[in-house]
């Protein structure tokens, strides 16, 4: 089955006893996108907030993939379990949900997927919302395991930018990897991780809704090449290379890393190369 799910699917399933509903919107606002509406809410949608609490809370990284045990803990506090099918979905359509996503991935669970063009795509079905978050009357039992290449540190990244079998590829604008206007943040250095390659996650949207396999094709075979025996996604942080990576899966990569610090942890780090 696809990763990605369609309003219509998930209105269907919604009398399951198992599915579980996961808002992981997060309140970066993309350049080009208009306002998000951050009232309205998918009925039984509980929150997923990696940014402040399924988090690293020792990290001076933002929303840095928390630890095994972690995870599970928060996992089961909002219900979930393991035969549950999650079903994440943001306010900006599909953007922040394929890093909550991977997250479930990470932890090695397989009945998880996105809402292909979020809470955007249901509004445009007309159906029905709600403004409150449900919360679970029960403590889930969900008991993942960290998959250790799922989410990469820079260490592990710099060992394998001269390696030939290993790609590196970033989700920024080309601008950005370029070194042609600022960093954001402040105190981040311009410019890219040596010997990676830029493949900005507009390119593999359609508005808000992921482009389909056969067009992903089209917009990944240039930029990466088949034959590669690891890739590892990178961003601003880490956010933005879970929809890069998830086209690299619907198209059939294999393999996949994201190095969860990303730009912001590289470029502010003085003792590691730039290009």
């Amino acid at each position: 089955m696809s990763p990605l799910v369609t309003p219509q699917w998930l209105r269907a399933q919604s009398s399951l006893a198992n599915l579980v509903i996961l808002d992981a919107s997060i309140n970066f606002q993309i350049p080009s996108e208009t306002e998000k509406d951050k009232e309205n809410l998918i009925p039984n949608s509980i929150r997923f907030d990696y940014d402040n609490v399924f988090c690293d809370p020792e990290s001076s990284l933002p929303h840095m993939m928390p630890s095994e045990e972690r995870f599970n803990l928060l996992a089961q506090e909002i219900g979930i379990n393991n035969d549950s099918i999650i079903v994440v979905y943001d306010n900006s359509g599909t953007f922040a949900s394929p890093r909550a996503w991977w997250m479930f991935k990470a932890m090695g669970h397989e009945e998880v997927y996105i809402l292909d063009g979020g809470l955007t795509a249901w509004k445009e079905q007309h159906y029905p919302l709600v403004q409150t978050y449900s919360e679970s009357e029960h403590r889930g039992n969900f008991q993942g395991t960290l998959n250790p290449n799922a989410f990469v540190d820079a260490t592990y990244v710099h060992k394998q930018i001269t390696e030939p079998n290993s790609l590196t590829v970033d989700a920024r604008s080309h601008q950005r990897f370029n070194a042609e206007v600022p960093e954001p943040r402040a105190g981040i250095r311009s410019g890219h991780i040596p010997n990676s390659v830029c493949l900005p996650f507009a390119h593999v949207m359609d508005k808000y809704r992921m482009k389909s396999p056969e067009e992903l094709n089209k917009v990944l075979s240039p930029v990466l090449p088949k034959n590669k025996d690891q890739y590892l996604f990178s961003c601003g942080s880490g956010v933005t290379a879970c929809i890069i990576l998830l086209a690299a899966q619907m198209c059939g990569y294999q393999n996949l890393s994201v190095y969860d610090g990303s730009w912001t942890d590289w470029g502010g780090n003085q003792s590691l190369p730039i290009e």
